[in-house]
């Protein structure tokens, strides 16, 4: 296994859906796992459930739509984590609507939360992963592969998170550090029943593949051995 009994980690979006679903796989005694999440009563239930497991869990409640209060996080994360062995950027959040009839404040707001939150975080505990030789992981989507009508801004933010993640990895790669890009496909999660209202169309969460499904895939990617490198992973 490549993730330690004593590993550092951090998991952004970690209040629901596919974040809070690999804390809960990734939490163990020895870790020290540090999660951020938007709604503070979900990510405090995380909390409780993973203390339970003998971790160490210490949560951030931070809205990623905030600029300067990321800038402000980040910058408090860096000093006080010098070795950080797992990154995992699973935050996300989308609005669906046609070039035409799309709101730039809409544009605006996934930018920050998909695209800033996460190259802000990263930037900032770079010498952490180096110091650790870690793992960073980008949670993605179908829609950072392709685009379709409504899907323009998400798309886009997506598909600049697909570009960062592939510079990245080069540039760490020789500092030993690892970098994964998961690409789910529909999945049951508070945003997949948001898009289905969109959608007009019933939403059925036994449909789709679970939240633990793509948790099981990010935990399958970090613990491979160190001489595996996994630049993707797609779950359908």
């Amino acid at each position: 296994m490549s993730i330690a009994n004593d590993a550092v980690l951090l998991i952004t979006g970690a209040s629901s859906g596919i974040g809070a679903a690999t804390a809960r796989l990734l939490a163990a005694p020895g870790r020290i796992l540090h999660l951020q999440g938007r709604d503070r009563p979900r990510l405090a239930e995380v909390e409780r459930d993973l203390q339970a497991t003998g971790a160490e869990v210490l949560t951030h409640p931070l809205d990623l739509e905030d600029r300067a209060a990321v800038d402000d996080a980040a910058a408090a994360l860096a000093s006080s984590i010098p070795r950080l062995d797992v990154l995992v950027h699973s935050a996300g959040m989308i609005s669906l609507n046609a070039v035409g009839d799309a709101s730039i404040a809409d544009l605006d707001r996934q930018y920050a939360v998909n695209l800033r939150a996460p190259f802000a975080l990263t930037t900032a505990l770079t010498p952490a992963l180096i110091a650790a030789r870690g793992q960073a992981v980008f949670v993605n989507s179908g829609a950072g592969l392709r685009a379709g009508p409504a899907w323009s801004q998400y798309a886009a933010t997506k598909f600049g998170l697909r570009a960062m993640a592939d510079a990245y990895r080069a540039e760490v790669e020789s500092d030993g550090v690892r970098v994964t890009t998961v690409y789910p496909g529909r999945t049951a999660t508070p945003m997949q029943a948001e898009v289905h209202r969109f959608e007009g169309r019933e939403y059925d969460e036994s449909a789709f593949a679970r939240p633990e499904d793509v948790a099981s895939s990010i935990i399958h990617a970090l613990d491979m051995p160190r001489s595996a490198i996994v630049p993707e992973v797609m779950v359908r």
